[in-house]
């Protein structure tokens, strides 16, 4: 079915995508690996030389970093989108902008077949076919580890037979998946939900009991919903995400231990290190309370579930997420101010905030005797606020309260 076909893989030099480049050799096709930099960090002659030893036909690196920052982390960001109410999705991010510069590389190098490492288990498997078809469907999608089916400890038993190098030891057997935005670890022993980490599995952060015992400020600019300054300081949005990373990590902010609901049905242990995303989006959110009205709000909180539910599940372009796009974006032209933190031993805790545009007024939130809050028409709104319950007491007698010993 291969014999002779161009085909290109997303690439990222772990085990799966390594063996994948053996596995399409051996059946006759023409691997092209794609290895598209989002902010690992591995350097380039490194990633294009071990493809081309492995047997790819040949090798490109891409620098991706502003377009994935820009068009994909930063609607993100707006839209609060965090699945599960914790797992800030940099891995789901990732996967529709390697999907489509696969095809564009197909188009380069005139490939009829497109190729990932995922296994049948994964999400990233529906994330890289669902986004293949929806801007590329003459493509063929070939999926070797999920066809093989071939378990984590034979895949090394098969890269040690075939000279492959990776990074994956019996003694370090994670599976490790890494951007600008975070950066993930399962299998092995974390497949025990009730085994807590050991040190080497966290790279970004440091122990929280091991953090500086002094605390360090930051301050996050923001203009319409994103972040453009720390500390003062104007910066691009990637570079801010690294210098983020950088500093909530010294201080131990960023980890998350959780058990996931994947996409194809199953409860997954998953381990994320995310330092500059839980911090901005929670200066981000904390911003909101002060921009948006109650009503904005509420909705939006639906709208970020769906959001984050969206992305995890492969479906970054489709209508529905360009609709909520357009919704967050109009939510977002008042979001502008500044948020300060408090990073200490693991947590960022949100200390003060101002913006130009605040719906707070101090004078009405006051207690003082100056305050412009007309306490008189309180009574007022109370009785018409209440009016349907006293109503509703008024014709069937209101409702008793059950004692504790008549409880069910």
């Amino acid at each position: 079915m291969l014999e002779g076909k161009k085909v290109v893989l997303a690439y990222s030099g772990g085990l799966d995508t390594s063996v994948c480049v053996k596995w399409l050799e051996q059946r006759g096709a023409e691997p092209y690996a794609l290895y598209l930099d989002l902010g690992q960090g591995e350097p380039e002659v490194d990633v294009k030389g071990k493809a081309l030893k492995i047997g790819a036909a040949d090798a490109f690196v891409r620098d991706a970093k502003t377009e994935f920052c820009e068009e994909y982390v930063a609607p993100a960001i707006k839209a609060n989108a965090l699945y599960g109410g914790k797992y800030p999705l940099f891995t789901a991010l990732g996967r529709p902008l390697i999907a489509k510069k696969l095809v564009e590389v197909a188009r380069e190098v005139g490939a009829t077949h497109v190729a990932h490492g995922s296994t049948g288990k994964g999400n990233d498997q529906v994330r890289f076919d669902v986004t293949t078809a929806s801007i590329a469907p003459d493509l063929t999608v070939v999926a070797p580890v999920r066809d093989w089916n071939m378990s984590r400890p034979e895949e090394m038993a098969y890269a040690e037979e075939h000279g492959i190098p990776i990074p994956v030891t019996k003694k370090s057997p994670y599976s490790v998946d890494a951007n600008l935005f975070g950066r993930s670890i399962e299998a092995g022993p974390l497949e025990d939900p009730n085994h807590e980490p050991t040190p080497d599995v966290y790279e970004m952060t440091v122990a929280p009991e091991e953090a500086p015992d002094e605390p360090r400020y930051v301050e996050l600019g923001f203009e319409e919903g994103l972040p453009v300054s720390l500390d003062g300081e104007e910066l691009g949005l990637a570079d801010l995400i690294a210098e983020t990373n950088a500093i909530a990590g010294a201080h131990g902010v960023g980890r998350i231990d959780m058990i996931e609901d994947r996409l194809v049905g199953i409860k997954s242990r998953e381990i994320y290190e995310c330092p500059a995303a839980l911090t901005i989006i929670g200066a981000h959110k904390e911003l909101e309370t002060m921009t948006l009205t109650k009503d904005v709000l509420r909705f939006k909180a639906q709208v970020e579930a769906r959001y984050a539910e969206l992305t995890y599940d492969g479906l970054w372009f489709t209508p529905l997420k360009r609709a909520l796009d357009a919704f967050v974006a109009e939510t977002q032209k008042t979001v502008t101010g500044t948020v300060r933190l408090k990073l200490y031993k693991g947590s960022a805790t949100v200390v003060g905030r101002t913006a130009p545009k605040a719906l707070y007024n101090k004078e009405l939130a006051t207690y003082d005797p100056n305050s412009t809050f007309d306490e008189a028409a309180a009574a007022g709104f109370i009785a018409l606020w209440g009016l349907p319950a006293r109503q509703w007491a008024g014709v069937n007698g209101g409702i008793e309260e059950e004692s504790p010993a008549t409880k069910p």
